[in-house]
């Protein structure tokens, strides 16, 4: 190899040395590697540590769900006499007030009862009036003949009456006397408009204008009218409902809480609601209730056979009871079975 060879083998060739790190970056680079380990441990420390708090301060004072629904005691609007149907002037989801007409039933043959009530009633009137003054004729009658029964009776041991005569007096004073008898009994104690007649007539006017005032069928409280199963012209039987009333002033909360969740639950305790249907934006107040009497499952149609077969445990809910506050339904009114999240404090 020639030296010009030499020379450029030397500058061309690379090298595979690499330098050596110092003492220094290899303390700086541990440095840094304990400094971030430390920083983790800080805040994985300070995080247990504030979901410790947490749970000491606040989630240990509630118990919470989102297994609840809005419910309410809706009111079955069934007619209380039969017949066609005249008018139905309210739809589904229409807000009635109590008192509005919700439908009307033909109300001819009632009007009709209601006059021959009527007419039946006057008559009773005017029959026991006369049941009063047959009384004042029959007294009348009845003294009379006592009179003359006493008159011959004196004369009778003279001989100036015959005995016929007398026993003719006598028989006509216990006729009057048997006939006043009678009289009294149908008057005896009461007045005119006390009679049992006439109390039996007037009952009977007053059925009859009742089952006319029963073909207008009004809303039995406020509410939103729901299920409506009646149209124009059929006819309607008494007790078949026709809709419902669903009062969402006076909806509830009913809450399904694990069996592990209920050991502080009480009546009266304070508790806050949001729906899915406003979002967590719109937050209800509510109050315990009342806790249920027993399981889902103990109530259920069909209720679970522990008793035979393999058996698997599973946490049962018990309802409970949440009442809301009136001025927040006012101003977000909820609907039946919506869902809801609920916290109980159960630190009181």
């Amino acid at each position: 190899m020639s030296a010009a060879e030499t020379i450029i083998e030397a500058k061309g060739a690379p090298s595979t040395d690499r330098p050596s790190p110092t003492p220094a970056k290899e303390q700086r680079k541990s440095r840094l590697r304990g400094w971030l380990f430390g920083a983790l441990f800080l805040v994985v420390a300070a995080a247990a540590g504030a979901a410790a708090a947490r749970w000491c301060l606040v989630s240990s004072k509630y118990v919470a769900t989102d297994n609840a629904y809005v419910g309410v005691s809706s009111a079955l609007v069934t007619p209380l006499t039969s017949g066609a149907v005249w008018t139905v002037p309210v739809q589904d989801t229409q807000m009635v007030k109590q008192g509005d007409v919700l439908l009307t039933i033909d109300s001819e043959d009632a009007r009709l009862a209601v006059a021959q009530a009527d007419a039946a009633y006057g008559l009773a009137v005017r029959k026991v009036k006369g049941y009063f003054a047959g009384l004042a004729a029959r007294q009348a009658d009845y003294e009379r003949a006592k009179l003359d029964y006493d008159r011959r009776a004196k004369l009778g041991g003279s001989g100036a009456v015959s005995g016929d005569e007398l026993a003719a007096a006598k028989n006509n004073f216990e006729s009057a006397a048997a006939a006043l008898d009678a009289a009294k009994a149908l008057t005896d104690g009461v007045d005119v408009m006390n009679h049992p007649e006439v109390l039996a007539a007037r009952t009977a006017l007053d059925v009859a204008r009742l089952n006319l005032d029963r073909t207008v069928i009004r809303a039995p409280i406020d509410g939103v009218v729901a299920q409506r199963q009646v149209q124009v012209g059929q006819r309607v039987q008494v007790g078949a409902p026709v809709m419902t009333i669903v009062p969402i002033a006076n909806v509830y909360v009913d809450a399904n809480f694990k069996e592990d969740q209920l050991g502080g639950v009480r009546s009266g305790q304070s508790a806050t609601l949001t729906a899915d249907y406003y979002g967590s934006s719109v937050t209800f107040h509510g109050v315990v209730a009342g806790v249920g009497g027993g399981t889902g499952a103990a109530f259920a149609v069909i209720p679970a056979q522990n008793a035979t077969g393999n058996w698997i445990k599973v946490v049962q809910r018990v309802p409970v009871r949440i009442a809301l506050d009136r001025d927040e339904l006012k101003d977000h009114p909820l609907r039946v079975g919506l869902s809801m999240s609920v916290a109980i404090d159960v630190s009181k």
